[in-house]
């Protein structure tokens, strides 16, 4: 008696085992309908029966998610850097990090380091009048994830939000082990921190941003002051012993307008090109030239690409740890 009578062997007459019930063999794929467009609305004409292929357009954007979805198997520390003030580093901020909350399942927080009164808290709706310096006077009794979100606000794509202290005088006193102690807590909880930097380079919490910073993001305008604030920057951490931070930073021209003037953009671009990994343009948006808080389902199409673009870049150092 042959053995298809028993079920122990295939119509091949190999052995079959538990791995010839795995889904990913037994489950036809089915591919995901067209989401929009002309390809959409032929999928819907014919019931489903004709299913043309994403454009190549979507295949990118699912490309980048995926990149944004990468794996971590440790805490992300990225810190964003401006010399000068303007040039919508806070806003890259939040709407970066929000980025990375929307598609990403884990947890994912920005904090405000700058030391002359920062506007990140700004930037989302306030559920918590705690700061920066609440948390490291209760920093003994934080044992959980509930416990720290207590000192948080999120937005509406999860992003959470660290505040600073309004008082000027007090924020200035934010040190490099205030730092320290902050990261070493946030990183006990989240996958990605965001810090949001002040302006100079030499106040007190910088060499600490420096040194835990596992991406540097250098924020510029479109503008030649913009632009040479931004390169001064690189200049300045090759010069203190953060040539391999440079050299793995991402270089971002924000607010670009349409038609903007006689500046060379591309030139510009390629500038940074020759000292950062990667840049990218980030182009002007009406949300975030209101200066309030940020709603990212407001933010323009383009915005959006631009800034899944971003996050995809950055997100390939996620490997490289």
């Amino acid at each position: 008696m042959d053995g298809a009578g028993n079920g122990t062997s295939g119509l091949d007459g190999h052995a079959l085992d538990a791995t010839a019930l795995d889904s990913s063999l037994l489950v036809r794929p089915v591919a995901a309908p067209p989401r929009e467009g002309w390809r959409q609305v032929v999928y819907r004409a014919t019931g489903g029966r004709v299913r043309i292929g994403e454009s190549s357009r979507h295949q990118r954007r699912d490309e980048s998610v995926e990149r944004v979805r990468a794996p971590l198997r440790e805490c992300h520390r990225i810190a964003l850097l401006s010399l000068k003030g303007g040039v919508g580093k806070t806003t890259t901020t939040v709407t970066l990090g929000s980025t990375f909350a929307e598609l990403r399942g884990d947890r994912i927080v920005a904090v405000d380091a700058n030391p002359d009164r920062g506007t990140l808290s700004q930037k989302v709706a306030e559920q918590t009048p705690a700061t920066v310096r609440t948390l490291l006077r209760d920093h003994a009794l934080l044992e959980t994830y509930a416990d720290v979100r207590a000192y948080t606000s999120q937005n509406t794509h999860r992003l959470e939000v660290l505040a600073s202290d309004a008082d000027p005088a007090v924020s200035e006193a934010f040190s490099a082990d205030d730092y320290e102690r902050t990261l070493g807590l946030l990183e006990r909880f989240y996958s990605i921190v965001l810090t949001d930097c002040g302006t100079g380079l030499m106040h007190s919490a910088m060499s600490a941003i420096l040194e835990n910073a596992d991406t540097l993001v250098v924020v510029s305008s479109g503008s030649v002051d913009g632009a040479r604030s931004a390169s001064a920057t690189l200049d300045w951490l090759d010069a203190h012993g953060y040539r391999d931070l440079v050299e793995r930073s991402v270089a971002v021209v924000n607010a670009v307008r349409p038609r903007s003037g006689k500046v060379d953009l591309d030139l510009m671009v390629r500038h940074f090109e020759q000292r950062c990994r990667a840049v990218h343009v980030l182009p002007f948006d009406p949300h975030l030239e209101e200066g309030a808080e940020i709603d990212p389902d407001r933010l323009q199409s383009g915005t959006r690409r631009a800034l899944l673009g971003l996050a995809a870049d950055i997100a390939d150092g996620f490997t490289a740890r």
